[in-house]
């Protein structure tokens, strides 16, 4: 018959682990699910400041091509 030695992990010690193992990933399935909300959280602001960001650059050409054309009218309306 064969002794076991006292490093050898007993199937009790082993469903202990498994046990902890299985409540850990519990925990980090968790922590997944609300970075998940957290990172679509954070795309739905990304968008919302690029479209923002979008309108200023918009809002900016349009002011330049309107001051160009208001100098460029008002000069040759002086001739």
């Amino acid at each position: 018959m064969t002794s076991l030695s006292d490093n050898e992990p007993t199937l009790q010690d082993l469903a202990n682990k498994l046990d902890r193992l299985s409540s850990d990933v519990g925990t980090l399935s968790s922590e997944v699910e609300a970075f998940s909300g957290d990172l679509k959280k954070f795309d739905e602001r990304f968008a919302d400041y690029r479209q923002a960001t979008q309108w200023v650059v918009q809002l900016a050409f349009t002011l330049i091509a309107s001051a160009t054309l208001t100098i460029i009218i008002t000069s040759v309306l002086r001739r």
